[in-house]
């Protein structure tokens, strides 16, 4: 039971360490700037470095920024999982 507790635990918090640097990827992503400092909005936009990530429409750069918090709700199931079953393998539940 502790074992699974401590796997758990260690799970959770090296997703909890991926949150933020999730969040500033996804936000640099879904608003890049080119180098006059203009907005980059569509993959061809003159001026936009290639690598990036540029979005042509407002609901696909809204949905891209959910991405974290659906991460971080994944890490609190994970959490309920792991504390449940170790609690109902030992019993209490």
């Amino acid at each position: 039971m502790i074992e699974q507790l401590i796997g758990g635990f260690i799970a959770i918090l090296i997703g909890v360490s991926l949150v933020g640097p999730l969040s500033v990827t996804v936000n640099t992503a879904a608003t890049s700037v080119n180098s006059t400092g203009t907005t980059c909005t569509a993959v061809t936009q003159a001026g936009c470095e290639n690598s990036a990530l540029y979005l042509v429409s407002s609901w696909g750069t809204t949905v891209l920024k959910m991405v974290p918090g659906f991460f971080a709700l994944g890490l609190l199931g994970v959490g309920i999982a792991v504390t449940y079953s170790s609690l109902r393998e030992a019993g209490v539940v």
